[in-house]
């Protein structure tokens, strides 16, 4: 097995050679039922508006070979080193189960019985704050739980949590309030702590290493907000777990009541499936709930081995946005979820994507001659409509679209206007947009022209539940490992992210004689 860069694959040149599909005109009824790809959890993946053809398609395949794309993922599920910059294994599809039958054993660690020896930590743990068999220092029973974590270890558990608040209120699970405290900015950890009982709070406090500086400092500011208060009989300690590695100093920390465990495989936005967000969506929803994401995003990662791309929804996603990015040049993403409780997941994925596959250099430390990860942004439907979409309908780029969407709403509670209902108007205007950017429209008055030939592809379900989110999570990180075996590079690290951290503590001991930090230092 070989990994090479992208312009180094015969099968690419011949894809640069291709003419895009014209969906204008052939965006056909036939076209949209037959241009579909199963995927786990019960989703389907449609591309039927995206510039590709039956040429195109079978060059992406060759692609695919010539890179040895699904080869390269069983590399990755066998635990061998993919991770080359930290010399590290990658493992977050272990979390959720084995999708190979190959031991994964590392420094004599066997992985999968690790990481079900805490899952199951996290089952008892969570039952037992749900049944109040644990309560808080004063004798009351805990009604929420609060993360403090930043990036992964905030963006992928808090997109969950909101995702799945309207499914457990439509199915009447017991709901445990969740919370966040991220940012370091004092007015964030003020206003959540302002609202909050914390005798009957529990917070969940996420760092891997143990000494993530925003993280500890809002630990701290936590601590003595809790404090102020002056509850008698109050005590921190036993209002606070941690969610770390075993070698970390918060692992046997005597300021916290229980510690979870990761590792170093587990990189932060690829970490949901872990405690990460395993100990806030037990605590919150019930192990149940959790297990069933699990299940879903298994599933998923099951289908990601499949080396026909019209078989392998994430293998295809990941090839045809590679002929988007690299032969047509496109810059930009939409991730476009029609579903309010998906608030915050392209939030989560603008991180997984563009924190895994934003890198200027391949693998081996060599720099690339094409682009690699576009800028992704998005919004839920139909709130962007009335937002950006004017750009994306007549604005001077094309910028393709990752549609989301389900046919059922998750509370059941919906109100018939004029005919129909919310949902269907809902889903009236996802379709509508769909072909609205394909087809365009001719018009005299130029203002009123629609080019079309704006593309996008559509992942959807018949409801949003926890198989189906952990699947549709699944879906995207697999897409982002697919794009970064295809350029080349390595998805698992983020040295992007290093050098601001320093700078910044540079500042914080005086700047150190750097005259253009204390410059903008004094400036502030």
């Amino acid at each position: 097995m070989e990994y090479n860069n992208l312009d180094t694959a015969k099968s690419f040149a011949e894809l640069e050679k291709k003419e895009p599909y014209d969906i204008r005109t052939g965006l056909t009824a036939e076209r949209i039922k037959k241009y579909l790809v199963r995927q786990g959890g019960g989703l389907t993946y449609s591309y039927a508006a995206m510039p590709v053809d039956e040429k195109i398609l079978g060059t992406l395949q060759k692609l695919a070979d010539e890179q040895e794309l699904v080869e390269k993922y069983k590399s990755l599920l066998k635990g061998e080193v993919v991770n080359l910059t930290e010399n590290r294994s990658v493992l977050h599809q272990l979390t959720r189960g084995k999708v190979l039958k190959d031991k994964v054993v590392i420094d004599g660690s066997d992985k999968d019985a690790f990481y079900k020896k805490e899952l199951e930590k996290i089952r008892d743990f969570s039952e037992k704050i749900r049944s109040g068999e644990i309560r808080g220092s004063t004798g009351k029973q805990f009604d929420t739980v609060c993360q403090i974590g930043i990036g992964g270890s905030d963006l992928g558990p808090r997109a969950l949590y909101i995702a799945l608040e309207g499914y457990c209120k439509g199915s009447g699970i017991k709901q445990l309030t969740g919370r966040f405290i991220s940012n370091v900015d004092p007015d964030d950890g003020a206003a959540v702590m302002d609202s909050l009982d914390i005798e009957t709070t529990l917070f969940i406090l996420v760092s891997k290493s143990g000494t993530t500086l925003e993280t500890l400092t809002n630990r701290d500011f936590v601590i003595n907000a809790m404090k102020a208060r002056k509850i008698p009989g109050f005590d921190s300690r036993k209002h606070m777990v941690a969610v770390t590695s075993n070698t970390s100093p918060l692992a046997s920390s005597p300021d916290i009541l229980r510690a979870f465990f990761m590792d170093d495989f587990i990189g932060g936005r690829y970490s949901s499936t872990s405690g990460v967000g395993g100990v806030l969506l037990s605590a919150a929803f019930g192990f149940d709930v959790f297990r069933q994401i699990l299940d879903g995003a298994h599933e998923a990662d099951v289908c990601a081995l499949e080396k026909d791309i019209l078989k392998n929804a994430s293998l295809l996603d990941a090839l045809i946005s590679i002929y988007l990015r690299n032969v047509l040049k496109l810059p930009v993403t939409a991730i476009l979820p029609y579903s309010q409780a998906l608030l915050r997941f392209p939030a989560h994925l603008q991180q997984l994507a563009m924190e895994s596959n934003g890198k200027h250099v391949n693998r081996f430390g060599k720099p690339v001659a094409y682009s690699t990860e576009p800028v992704i942004f998005g919004e839920p439907g139909t709130n962007g409509q009335h937002s950006f979409y004017q750009l994306l309908h007549q604005g001077t780029d094309i910028v393709p679209v990752k549609f989301v969407g389900f046919r059922e709403n998750q509370t059941g509670k919906d109100v018939t206007i004029e005919g129909s209902t919310s949902q269907t108007k809902l889903l009236a205007n996802l379709c509508a947009q769909i072909v609205a950017f394909a087809r365009g429209k001719d018009d005299a008055d130029p203002n009123k022209q629609f080019t079309g030939m704006r593309y996008s592809s559509l992942l959807f379900g018949k409801k949003l539940t926890p198989v189906t989110l952990g699947a549709l999570l699944a879906h995207f990180e697999n897409e982002v490992m697919f794009e970064g075996f295809l350029w080349n590079i390595n998805s698992f690290d983020q040295e992007g992210v290093q050098l601001g951290k320093k700078l910044a503590t540079k500042v914080l001991n005086g700047c150190e004689g750097d005259d253009v930090l204390k410059a903008y230092v004094d400036l502030i």
